[in-house]
């Protein structure tokens, strides 16, 4: 089912109503106003050129169309000769900082390296502090990627490129942006992992903030320390539930580090408006209690109302400051993460990526294997889903999937039928309702409580098999074989993190099932050839396809909370965006190298259905007219711009 297009919505009365006309903050005044390196700028090189100037009496504000500007006027290359060679003089809009010299060499917002022209050395008072050659940034970038792929150690990668982070943001996004296929296993999933473990012995700059009990009375004013004015995403753990890897404490930093980079590169939103925060609440690991190198609080973890109090003081501070903020909530323990979650969705811009954003990618990777098998979204509801894992993501899965075959006209039993759930003690059923959460119980059986994993595939015959238990090799030979005895193209997704903490690999998988299965997984694998010599190509069911485009669309369009049916139709939007080749190939997911552009699709299928439910508070009509466009310019590009001196 593919979602309305903008047009039709703002030809109906009632979407019209729910708009406020409080306007949209244009791209050109929020630029000049940043405190950061990015530009909104976009190419004259258009169907038509935008002149922006509503209050002017000269036709100013309309589409002035190509043919009728000069040729000379739309095209213009780059400099071959001088500093400003592989640079554009295009306009930019300059951002004006209150920062010079040194000052500015050491703000990674700011800084450009060497790339500093003479012009800009002179009025920033930092002539001589820099080397003289001025080196654009393509071979800044080339310089990076030398260095990167000589080094054959993925920490040691990770570790360059943050270097990169802490001293050259604009550089870090244009190397993720424009090579997000290569570097996403590095900042993120599987080689964060690693890096979470190694945290407080590599750490060399401050990132982010921390909040801890010793705080608690002080947050509403610690908030006050941090220095952007116009945070739009947070993205908070409390170290807890790192990946597959459990309590990390303190060095779970890593996480909302790799995500809200995620944010800037792929969902295009600019790094002086996020916010990476670690609630440290203590650390139950041993090893981290007694690690004299450890920097987090060395006490067992708080619990009860103690923890609960100091969260919710957390939430009411950063929300006094920044109102509209997004809060993501990430990798927080299954007996919190729930609750949490309960308490603040229906009245505050939050979701937990773990429950709801993975449940929103998998329904994404179901939907797109369904279409790989010739069936139709709708058959989702003829489908027997077994999923091992109870935990926060598993029945986050769930919950989605569920909701999806409401949507598709399912009845509530109907699709509850569909769900066999696995914990370690087995098939989730009634007989101990008094030890599963309510969420759990909601998927509870009558019948074959504690059924192993193999006697589900045996007597059930899943058509599809969800691994969230981040238990390495849970999928044995015999179970995937004895799923594809059951099922001619079982759906095969072993979806935890890191790659070691997979339920099956990706060669597993295709060789036990003779390659007819089809696969996605957690963490990335490379492509399989069996003895035959055929070749597949597994894909990578990750968050990262959905939460970048959902934050970007809720920020937009100035959403109040994050429903159901807006991961219903992100996942939707991803779902959709796969080629007929690419499903041809077995992939359910579309290729990385795109996700700049599926982040904008999820985006605006979440604002169309903020528009349908009255949430759209911050769009015009202008907006409205045209979401694809709207989406696209404000979308952070990272280039560098022209730096002046902030006047006293």
């Amino acid at each position: 089912m593919m979602i309305s297009s903008a047009a039709s919505l703002l030809r109906r009365g009632a979407a019209r109503r729910a708009v406020q006309s409080t306007g949209a903050v244009s791209a050109t005044s929020t630029t000049k106003k940043a405190s950061v390196q990015h530009s909104f700028f976009r190419s004259m090189n258009s169907a038509s050129t935008i002149v922006e100037d509503d209050d002017s009496d000269y036709g100013f504000g309309k589409s002035v169309p190509d043919n009728k500007i000069p040729e000379e006027f739309i095209e213009e290359g780059e400099e071959t000769i001088g500093e400003w060679t592989g640079c554009t003089r295009k306009f930019l809009a300059p951002l004006s900082v209150s920062q010079s010299g040194s000052e500015i060499l050491n703000n990674p917002l700011f800084n450009k390296f060497t790339a500093f022209k003479s012009g800009e050395r002179d009025r920033l008072h930092f002539r001589g502090l820099l080397p003289p050659r001025r080196v654009n940034m393509k071979i800044q970038k080339e310089r990076v990627l030398q260095e990167i792929r000589a080094e054959p150690s993925m920490i040691r990668k990770h570790i360059i490129l943050e270097d990169v982070h802490d001293r050259n943001e604009t550089l870090y996004h244009r190397i993720l942006v424009d090579h997000m296929v290569e570097m996403a296993p590095i900042i993120y999933t599987p080689t964060v992992g690693q890096a979470c473990k190694e945290f407080a012995m590599r750490y060399r700059r401050p990132r982010g903030m921390y909040f801890c009990e010793e705080d608690r009375g002080h947050m509403a004013a610690m908030v006050y320390n941090w220095p952007e004015k116009d945070v739009h995403v947070i993205v908070v753990t409390d170290g807890s539930r790192i990946l597959g890897l459990g309590d990390l404490g303190a060095n779970g930093m890593g996480i909302p580090i790799g995500k809200l980079s995620l944010y800037c590169a792929a969902g295009g939103i600019a790094p002086h408006r996020v916010l990476p925060v670690v609630i440290d609440v203590g650390t139950d690991n041993e090893e981290l209690l007694n690690d004299k190198f450890y920097l987090g609080v060395q006490k067992p973890r708080l619990q009860g109302s103690k923890y609960y109090h100091l969260v919710d003081e957390f939430i009411q501070a950063v929300r006094h400051r920044w109102p509209n903020v997004l809060i993501q909530f990430e990798d927080f323990s299954s007996d919190k993460a729930q609750k949490l979650l309960n308490k603040y969705r229906d009245d505050i811009l939050c979701f937990n990526d773990d429950i709801q954003g993975t449940g929103a990618t998998t329904l994404a990777g179901v939907l797109g294997a369904l279409r790989a098998k010739g069936e139709l979204p709708t058959s989702l509801g003829d489908q027997r889903i077994l999923i091992a894992g109870a935990g926060s993501a598993g029945i986050g899965v769930a919950q989605v999937l569920y909701q999806a075959m409401l949507e598709h006209g399912r009845s509530e039993e109907e699709a509850k039928n569909c769900f066999f759930i696995a914990d370690e003690k087995g098939l989730l059923g009634t007989e101990r309702l008094d030890q599963l959460s309510p969420e759990q119980a909601m998927f509870a059986r009558d019948t074959d409580g504690g059924l192993s994993l193999n006697e589900i595939v045996n007597k059930h015959k899943p058509t599809m098999i969800l691994g969230m238990t981040a238990v390495g090799g849970l999928f044995s030979e015999k179970l995937i074989r004895d799923m594809g005895k059951h099922c001619e193209r079982p759906i095969i997704f072993p979806l935890s993190n890191p790659t070691i903490k997979a339920e099956c690999s990706a060669e597993q998988a295709f060789e036990w099932t003779d390659g007819k299965c089809i696969f996605a997984s957690g963490s990335p694998f490379d492509p399989v050839q069996l003895k035959d010599g055929r070749t597949f190509y597994p894909t990578q069911c990750n968050n990262m396809f959905v939460f970048p485009g959902i934050g970007l669309g809720v920020t937009l369009c100035g959403a109040k909370i994050v429903t159901d049916r807006m991961l219903y139709v992100a996942a939707e939007a991803l779902a959709n965006y796969l080629t007929e080749d690419e499903l041809s190939q077995g992939k359910v997911f579309p290729d990385l190298s795109t996700i700049r552009d599926v982040s904008k699709k999820v985006a605006i299928a979440v604002i169309e259905e903020a528009i349908r439910t009255g949430q759209a508070s911050r769009l015009d009509e202008k907006a409205l007219a045209d979401l694809d466009a709207f989406v696209q310019k404000k979308m952070y590009d990272p280039v560098y711009v022209p730096l002046i001196e902030k006047k006293a």
